[in-house]
């Protein structure tokens, strides 16, 4: 994980952001490059509509100062954090930080540009109200083909040293395990937790053990009997229970659409989680 991609906007949860990726940083040497997307001036088109050039061009003076003050708490995050500044072509000797700004609109961009990124970190609800938070996730997650890791609004002092996979059997978690395996081999404790009755059909959470045993991981599995409590409801309980600070979560193994209208384990984990969630589809 040594290039992290951290959309960035003038908030706290972009700064929270920025704390985690700081602290996966500093395990892997990284680059870490703060993005803010200038949205271009959306131009309504329509037979009879005619827009004065004076109202375009504070549009983007808007935009500009929304770029401007987001530099500038950007760059007081890094001087405070006594992050050095550096270009992603550098020798990896400890982390370095960039700054790139892009035209165009946010989910695409970050999708785009993310490709040539080991992982994208995004502040739930940052951007607020600029962007929508979950169009500019799941746009990483399905445009970018790299994992996206979720943070939340205080980010605890450790992060990747009690991890906990939710294992439901399925394609998306097998591929976020794999992006995770540089984290699963440094930490401490890890743990994979099945719900009863939650899943499709594919290997056990013991056989998801053995594998990651080949591999040199201590892990152990438990399967949790829901109680009434929906799959999402029951990984943060355990992952509260078993004092995780950072999850691992496959990514919509139901359809986007019957998550957004029923609801789902992605869609709850990603409003509720109180630890970093890394995510991939």
């Amino acid at each position: 994980m040594k290039t992290i991609l951290l959309p960035f906007y003038d908030d706290d949860a972009a700064e929270a952001a920025l704390d985690v990726s700081r602290q996966l940083a500093t395990r892997f040497d990284s680059y870490v490059e703060g993005l803010f997307v200038m949205r271009p001036p959306q131009i309504i088109d329509g037979e009879g509509i005619v827009l004065a050039d004076s109202y375009l061009t504070q549009l983007k003076e808007e935009g500009r100062r929304i770029g401007d003050r987001a530099r500038t708490r950007f760059d007081d995050c890094v001087a405070r954090r006594g992050m050095v500044a550096g270009s992603m072509t550098e020798p990896a000797g400890g982390v370095v930080i960039g700054w790139q700004e892009m035209e165009g609109l946010e989910g695409q961009v970050i999708g785009d540009r993310g490709r040539v990124f080991d992982l994208i970190v995004i502040g739930r609800e940052f951007g607020h109200p600029w962007v929508d938070w979950h169009v500019m996730a799941e746009a990483a997650l399905f445009e970018s083909g790299r994992p996206v890791i979720l943070a939340p609004g205080k980010p605890g002092e450790d992060l990747g040293e009690n991890v906990v996979i939710a294992w439901n059997n399925s394609t998306e978690t097998a591929r976020t395990v794999a992006f995770a395996m540089p984290l699963l081999a440094r930490a401490d404790t890890v743990t994979i937790v099945a719900v009863r009755g939650w899943g499709v059909p594919g290997p056990t959470a013991d056989e998801l053990c053995g594998h990651l045993v080949r591999n040199g991981i201590s892990v152990g599995a438990r399967t949790i009997e829901p109680d009434g409590r929906s799959p999402g409801e029951v990984v943060l309980d355990e992952c509260a229970a078993l004092d995780a600070d950072l999850l691992v979560k496959g990514a919509y193994t139901q359809s986007r659409l019957r998550q957004l209208i029923f609801g789902g384990a992605t869609r709850h984990i990603m409003m509720n989680a109180r630890i970093p969630v890394i995510l991939a589809h």
